[in-house]
């Protein structure tokens, strides 16, 4: 099936300024937060909602110099692409075209019977999709040797000329240990089919490919909707088929347990770990949320360049490398008043940040995230709308002011 969404592109030219006096301000322009909620108790919950403003981050963080700062400009693509609004989708670049795999609205039974679904759409442009897969996660006759289980949060990669997607959510009140790939996102196979993963149980696990192997990193249990003791992990896995996995041992000091890290980020030749939480479980009923970064050239040695970056600490944010640098963006926290948020952050190095002013979509968490055709493109998410936005780098530099709190430089190893 073939959709066309005609709706006019319209852009917004921003400069990536932390702290930028209103005077020099280019526009401001509020938009709106979606006052949709899932039902309390969804392991996916909804947070408050907020005005579209995202609070500054608190403290007072040290000054630099100004210093040559990019020019981005906002494009909205499509207001109401014909895919259902979701969260916790899957975003992947993969053969010159941007794929939609899966997500979690339990409100919406039409498209998501059983608050999760498996369906599957792809775009050239960000305005036209393809459904290439229907939802065939339906009712309790689903053959799960067929096709994957409907999910979100999973762990979504392209690996070896194929999509794959690792691990699963708790929603059908059970931990899934399935490790699928795809060629063309139409048909999917089960390749470690009778061979669960080592590394279960766990949800809301991090993702990423690195030197030729997939990576988990994190991620918890889940007592309250999957069964089971509460773990909230740190350890590392890795494999190079899926099947086969083995443990990287990391030396002291690094991350403290965590998952909730949409996307991923592989940036000079390290993997980096960027903000994060934990789920609340019967025995820790409250939320942590992080905003340090780390990063390692092995997953065994670890660096933290900082141990409370600018933006304020917050889970199911979306990381990205695109024009060279680290993005974070969205999610939801503090931990003293969690909310939705659409702040956008980046950096040239993990420990210097720019903040990216006057977003002009709507605060939400659990973002789809991700750069192709040289844009970094924000799908759908929290905000339950079935938005499309691509952020794109325009000619010239504008001088502003960066926060940073250095405390480790990448080092010369």
């Amino acid at each position: 099936m073939h959709l066309t969404a005609p709706r006019p592109a319209r852009g917004l030219l921003l400069a990536g300024l932390a702290l930028l006096a209103p005077e020099i301000l280019l526009f401001s322009l509020m938009a709106q937060t979606s006052s949709q909620q899932p039902p309390h108790g969804s392991p996916h919950q909804s947070a408050p909602p907020e005005s579209n403003r995202t609070p500054e981050a608190p403290g007072n963080p040290a000054i630099v110099p100004p210093e040559e700062i990019p020019a981005y400009e906002w494009i909205e693509v499509n207001g109401a692409a014909p895919f259902a609004p979701r969260d916790g989708l899957g975003m992947l670049s993969f053969k010159e075209r941007m794929w939609l795999l899966g997500g979690w609205h339990p409100n919406d039974k039409k498209h998501f019977p059983r608050i999760c679904n498996n369906e599957v759409w792809s775009s050239r442009d960000g305005s036209e999709w393809t459904l290439e897969k229907p939802n065939t996660f339906l009712d309790e006759s689903f053959d799960v040797n067929s096709d994957w289980e409907g999910r979100h949060t999973a762990g979504y990669v392209v690996y070896k000329n194929k999509m794959w997607i690792v691990g699963g959510d708790v929603n059908q009140g059970y931990y899934m240990s399935d490790v699928w790939n795809s060629e063309d996102g139409r048909t999917w196979r089960c390749v470690n089919k009778g061979h669960p993963v080592p590394w279960g149980p766990r949800a809301l696990h991090h993702t990423l490919v690195f030197r030729d192997k997939i990576w988990v990193l994190g991620g918890q249990t889940m007592p309250a909707f999957g069964g089971g003791a509460e773990k909230f992990y740190r350890d590392i896995w890795t494999s190079a088929d899926g099947v086969h996995w083995e443990q990287v041992i990391p030396s002291e000091p690094y991350w403290a347990p965590r998952g909730m890290i949409g996307g991923n980020v592989v940036f000079k030749d390290r993997i980096w770990v960027i903000g994060g939480g934990t789920y609340e479980t019967p025995e820790t009923p409250k939320r942590k949320y992080f905003n340090d970064v780390w990063s390692s050239k092995d997953g065994t040695n670890w660096t933290c360049h900082l141990e409370s970056a600018p933006w304020v600490p917050r889970a199911y944010h979306d990381v990205a490398v695109f024009d060279d640098r680290i993005w974070v963006v969205g999610g939801v926290g503090p931990e003293e008043n969690p909310a939705n948020r659409n702040d956008v952050w980046f950096s040239s190095d993990g420990s210097t940040w720019h903040s990216l002013p006057n977003t002009p979509w709507a605060a939400r968490h659990a973002a789809g995230v991700f750069a192709y055709d040289n844009a970094l493109w924000v799908i759908a998410g929290n905000n339950m709308k079935s938005d499309v936005w691509k952020l794109v780098r325009v000619d010239g530099n504008r001088g502003g002011q960066s926060e940073t709190r250095p405390l480790n430089k990448i080092p010369n190893e």
